[in-house]
């Protein structure tokens, strides 16, 4: 299906859609950079994905940007970025149409908190637009090591992991299976400081994770398969999200 976003505004950014070859090389520049790949991040997905772009009105500069990747069910998962990693053949009856959010960045040099703000409210807005029932995608941790992340695995074996009807199995060859493995009790405020920002605003919309992260050393991430069903989000944060769309 075709994509469709409204142009969106707040203090001193606009989130809007990429329209052209030169948005997506932005788009791509700015990834790069965040990731630390030291060269533009492009794959086969971009291809098929509409491109959320979030600038600076005055200037033009590109502060974040994400894509999203519109799929009419459960059937159609084998096209995203998150099968190359996880057996999500569990969500293949979904019926309601779904987005795979993915390439979530903020340019490294601005902490104007008014960013994420934005970029929530243009995902609700294309959520909402697109008709959207589940929102999914790989929340990643930095680096591939294990050890400082330990409480905040904890917490979301504790309180966190998908229902068993929609829980992805293992596939990824590298993996680490902290549900299986962590018998610890988590440190609340520890899990909290670790947990990457996206995940955690994932995490008080309702969203659940997979039991076991994959270590991407392509990447140099940890991460974890991201769901959240739109239907299951508190009625209080729904209401925050679309103030803010």
């Amino acid at each position: 299906m075709q994509a469709t976003f409204p142009t969106l505004t707040r203090g001193r950014y606009r989130a809007r859609m990429a329209t052209t070859a030169e948005d997506l090389d932005a788009a791509q520049d700015l990834r790069g950079r965040a990731f630390r790949t030291g060269a533009r991040d492009g794959d086969a997905f971009d291809a098929t994905c509409a491109h959320i772009l979030i600038e600076e009105i005055a200037t033009g500069r590109l502060a974040c940007c994400f894509r999203m990747l519109v799929l009419e069910g459960g059937g159609d998962l084998a096209a995203s970025y998150s099968a190359q990693f996880y057996d999500l053949s569990a969500l293949a009856g979904f019926e309601g149409r779904m987005v795979e959010m993915g390439r979530f960045c903020i340019d490294p040099d601005l902490r104007d908190p008014d960013i994420l703000r934005l970029a929530w409210g243009a995902m609700t807005g294309f959520v909402d637009a697109n008709r959207i029932e589940m929102l999914f995608g790989c929340s990643s941790f930095a680096g591939t090591e294990t050890q400082a992340y330990l409480d905040a695995f904890a917490m979301l074996k504790a309180r966190h992991l998908g229902p068993k009807r929609w829980l992805p199995r293992v596939k990824a060859p590298d993996v680490f299976r902290f549900a299986a493995r962590l018998r610890r009790k988590p440190d609340m405020a520890k899990a909290m400081l670790r947990m990457p920002p996206l995940l955690r605003t994932y995490l008080l919309m309702g969203g659940w994770v997979s039991d076991h992260a994959v270590v991407d050393r392509q990447m140099n991430t940890l991460h974890v398969f991201t769901g959240v069903e739109i239907g299951a989000i508190p009625p209080a944060r729904k209401r925050l999200l679309r103030a803010l769309a």
